[in-house]
């Protein structure tokens, strides 16, 4: 492996997330969301009904930290907090309809930049693209066993 790789890796990695944010940001008349926000949101969407706890553990947050960031959402209207019937002192997350818009919202103009951007590149480009994600894709569930394991 090349010394420089693993950098030159995180360091590219980085600097696509911050730009697909940094442009999707531009065309937002609502309050933007922050990126711990989106992602606990994604998370709700996924696992309908996840506990604070449950959540913070599949973010690698502490629970406080969730806690607030489900308190500004259920503020915001995004979230919904309902009592666990099983445990009457937990909470169960569920998205409200304008955090399903605004989610759905994003994952379309997410894809329209990406495509844009993407179809830009030449054909060999694109299929080197293509061929890196099963690598990427390793990649990344190394780094999530080993944030579940720490």
């Amino acid at each position: 492996m090349s010394e420089t790789l693993p950098e030159e890796l995180a360091d590219t990695l980085v600097r696509i997330q911050r730009l697909i944010r940094r442009r999707l940001r531009g065309g937002m008349t609502l309050p933007r969301l922050r990126g711990a926000e989106v992602e606990l949101l994604r998370l709700v969407e996924a696992r309908p009904g996840i506990g604070i706890s449950d959540a913070a553990r599949a973010l690698h947050l502490a629970s406080n930290s969730v806690s607030t960031l489900v308190n500004q959402l259920v503020r915001d209207g995004f979230l919904l907090r309902e009592t666990d019937p099983a445990d009457r002192r937990a909470a169960r997350l569920r998205l409200t309809e304008a955090a399903e818009k605004r989610l759905g919202d994003w994952r379309r103009r997410r894809a329209e930049l990406v495509v844009r951007h993407v179809s830009l590149l030449d054909e060999a480009d694109q299929e080197a693209l293509r061929a890196a994600l099963p690598a990427l894709r390793k990649l990344a569930a190394g780094l999530h066993e080993e944030a579940e394991d720490g």
